[in-house]
């Protein structure tokens, strides 16, 4: 198989090129697949180059490496023809935590009512769209029956770099927010890793689950170079510890066919809040 899969990935920080550098040596010396990496600094760049038709001025990648709101970007501007491919296993159930100080003025979700929400970056899925979205369904408005505190911090990055909700749980600690909005990973980090005083913040509310991230093909991918490259991914051991130690970096233990049913919220959070209008 001679032709190269061009594959996109977002990089934020050199640990993320580290991973793509360990990923790319595993296609070319394991699983003989010739793989380049294009690294991009926003998500929308990515999604261009992904959608992009051979006569735009735009690189062109075969696959995405997408976070949801990426990938429900793609799926909607390429009128449902880009193809998901894989999703790590930890992409699955992922929640939002609704959080407060310890005995702080937000005990429960009905005491959001008039008060101050932290939110993370707008183009954040679990930070930021989900959270006004399931809070609308249960009966909160934004600027109506709740103000809110944005950390529009990393743009572009859609809450990948978690800098937005560090912010958030800052804002919340110091009382410039009464609560806060933030992922569940980025809560369990919270509370293993000892980033805050033990017992200094409660978890108010958790949402229903969803998903995250997706490598997703574009339309005109060969179906064969898109299968050997999903198999490859699905190849991939945590008993072996060459492979171990990629996945280890990029935070699962194993790669799965596409699980679609729980990107649906966040499909129509994204069309009411207008992150599905093409630019």
């Amino acid at each position: 198989m001679s032709r190269t899969i061009w594959v996109g990935a977002v990089a934020y920080d050199p640990k993320v090129v580290a991973i793509w550098e360990g990923m790319r040596r595993y296609f070319h010396d394991e699983a003989k697949l010739p793989v380049e990496v294009v690294l991009f600094q926003s998500y929308e760049a990515q999604v261009a180059a992904l959608l992009a038709l051979p006569e735009e001025p735009l690189p062109r990648i075969d696959i995405g490496w997408n976070t949801n709101l990426a990938y429900i970007q793609a799926d909607a501007w390429s009128d449902h023809r880009c193809r998901p491919i894989a999703m790590r296993d930890t992409d699955v159930g992922w929640m939002t935590k609704i959080v407060g100080v310890t005995g702080g003025p937000v005990a429960r979700l009905a005491e959001v009512r008039n008060r101050t929400l932290a939110l993370g970056s707008r183009d954040s899925g679990h930070a930021a769209i989900l959270p006004v979205y399931f809070l609308q369904r249960e009966g909160f408005v934004e600027g109506k029956d709740y103000q809110t505190l944005r950390f529009n911090t990393d743009l572009g990055k859609h809450g990948d770099t978690g800098t937005s909700e560090v912010d958030v749980v800052r804002a919340v600690l110091d009382g410039r927010a009464d609560a806060g909005a933030i992922g569940s990973p980025f809560w369990n980090t919270v509370r293993s890793e000892h980033l805050v005083p033990e017992g200094a913040l409660t978890e108010i509310w958790t949402s229903q689950p969803y998903n995250h991230c997706m490598f997703t093909a574009r339309v005109d991918l060969d179906p064969a170079l898109e299968q050997a490259f999903a198999n490859a991914l699905f190849r991939m051991s945590y008993d072996n510890p060459a492979h171990r130690a990629v996945l280890d970096a990029e935070g699962l233990r194993q790669w799965i066919p596409p699980q679609l049913e729980a990107y649906a919220e966040l499909r129509d959070a994204s069309t009411q809040q207008g992150f599905l209008e093409r630019p």
